[in-house]
């Protein structure tokens, strides 16, 4: 070959890369946009829930709204006595929330070209007192009382019915200390460390200003892990636990336990009594993936998305018992958090 013609067939290369690299940037644009034109046809219109412009003081449900309509997406409230009745807006857009009566933390999409990721956070009248950037889409947030937020992110990979996902979940606080990276933390399965570079960690919850509960994964399995923040530092519990939840009063966690059906993923619930170590399992015959909430200390809240409506949720209840079935309990919502005030 000549050295012209060499130098034609490079020149044909870049042409080719660069006509690739255009229609690659055209296509994501065009999805960006598309998403948001979606996004914008969920928002416009009346609300599809009753709405009220007075506060929603005392014992409430912070969840996010996904009732159709003006609102859709935005953090909401409702009184813990009357859960289908009005809600409270404000107008921070949220995909995850989580409150206490002093803080909420807000996971959030920023459409555009590109589309960023953030977590915010915002006191009990939703004015925002903090963010920072989130490195993948928001999974996951926990906060505590006294101020500590966990946020979970995938960084590839979009749900955890698969194995080819991967997260960074971090622990920082209101105050601005920063906790770190729970993968860097030592984490002990069964007395042995684990150093397999393949782990993930993902939904914590709080049990003290210290201690909390989290799930650790590694080569296809997953176990309940107790953590310490001082000793940056997880011991596995029991193996087959995601995303815990401790109960208020601490004496059991809460969780979801995966059984295979079909070769799909099928999460069902199960609580831990943390003295006996008795697990009670609850089979749902539709399966769930959502981090549990408390109501109080015998009975769950979870989000489910509707099967014939994308984008649409509702959040329902269940007793903490064997033979439990789940009970609708706030149409039109998604990740649900219980303030309780304490006086």
């Amino acid at each position: 070959m000549t050295r012209q013609a060499a130098g034609m067939s490079a020149q044909i290369r870049w042409l080719i890369l660069a006509i690739i690299a255009v229609l690659a940037l055209g296509s994501v644009t065009v999805y960006a946009v598309q998403a948001f034109g979606r996004y914008q046809a969920r928002t416009t219109g009346a609300s599809a829930a009753q709405v009220t412009d007075k506060l929603v003081d005392g014992n409430r449900i912070v969840f996010r709204n996904t009732a159709m309509g003006q609102g859709y997406g935005q953090i909401a409230s409702v009184a813990i006595a009357d859960p289908a009745g009005p809600r409270e807006l404000f107008q921070t857009v949220c995909d995850r929330v989580d409150a206490t009566a002093q803080y909420i933390s807000c996971m959030r999409t920023q459409r555009g070209i590109p589309t960023t990721f953030e977590t915010r956070i915002l006191d009990a009248q939703a004015n925002s007192i903090d963010e920072w950037p989130l490195s993948g889409v928001p999974s996951r947030t926990r906060i505590s009382e006294v101020g500590l937020v966990a946020t979970t992110a995938f960084v590839t990979g979009h749900s955890y019915a698969t194995d080819s996902f991967s997260t960074e979940t971090v622990i920082r606080s209101v105050q601005g200390q920063d906790f770190g990276n729970l993968e860097n933390y030592s984490i002990f399965i069964d007395g042995q460390e684990l150093t397999a570079i393949d782990r993930n960690v993902w939904g914590v919850t709080f049990a003290t200003e210290n201690k909390f509960y989290a799930t650790v994964a590694s080569a296809g399995k997953t176990w309940m892990v107790e953590g310490n923040l001082e000793e940056r530092r997880m011991n596995s519990i029991i193996e087959n636990a995601e995303c815990p939840s401790v109960a208020p009063d601490q004496s059991k966690v809460a969780y979801k336990k995966r059984r295979a059906q079909g070769g799909l993923a099928h999460w069902d619930i199960a609580v831990l009594d943390l003295k006996t170590q008795k697990e009670t399992l609850l089979p749902l015959e539709q399966g769930f993936d959502d981090q549990l909430e408390w109501l109080d200390s015998q009975t769950l809240l979870f989000g489910m998305p509707r099967t014939d409506s994308v984008g649409d949720s509702d959040v329902y209840s269940i007793k903490a018992t064997t033979n439990a079935q789940p009970q609708l309990f706030i149409k039109d919502a998604w990740s649900p958090s219980v303030v309780r005030i304490v006086k």
